[in-house]
């Protein structure tokens, strides 16, 4: 196989996979758009975005043919897969805490015991901390009052 056919069949390459992670991004923007609950969504969001991105950057890598692009590729690649997981795991797991998901229909609940869920009494910081109800630099609501918590919501401070 000489330079040229070689060039030719990583050309094709390319747009096959181009094409193909296209379509899965396009089928992931669908599955964001028409799934109605959170953890179906994320999923949706997540897995065929990162290989949609993935397949296009290799297609990128093959068309080019230079290291110093292979070289800009890799990070991006890299940062995709870190990022995708730990910002799914933050939205999921603020959809648990405000009562977005769909509990019933959930097989096994594993932060059910780490997690009271939504309007459960959320405990702030200790007597004697910055902020606290009570402190030093307590606010006026006085021990066991409804003081403002750190996220800005009322904190029920009735029970140790």
């Amino acid at each position: 196989m000489d330079a040229a056919a070689f060039g030719a069949v990583l050309d094709a390459t390319a747009v096959v996979l181009v094409v193909v992670g296209a379509l899965l991004c396009l089928t992931a923007a669908i599955g964001v758009a028409r799934f109605k609950d959170v953890p179906t969504r994320l999923h949706a969001a997540t897995k065929p975005q990162v290989l949609g991105l993935l397949l296009i950057c290799v297609a990128i890598a093959l068309s080019s043919r230079s290291w110093q692009v292979v070289a800009f590729l890799v990070p991006v690649v890299l940062i995709q897969l870190a990022t995708a997981p730990l910002s799914a795991h933050m939205l999921g797991r603020q959809a648990y805490r405000n009562g977005r998901i769909d509990r019933p229909s959930m097989l096994v609940d594993e932060l059910a015991a780490a997690d009271p869920g939504p309007g459960a009494a959320t405990p702030g910081p200790g007597p004697g901390v910055a902020g606290s109800a009570g402190g030093p630099a307590g606010s006026d609501a006085g021990p066991g009052g409804g003081a403002a918590g750190p996220g800005g919501g009322l904190v029920d401070r009735s029970h140790p």
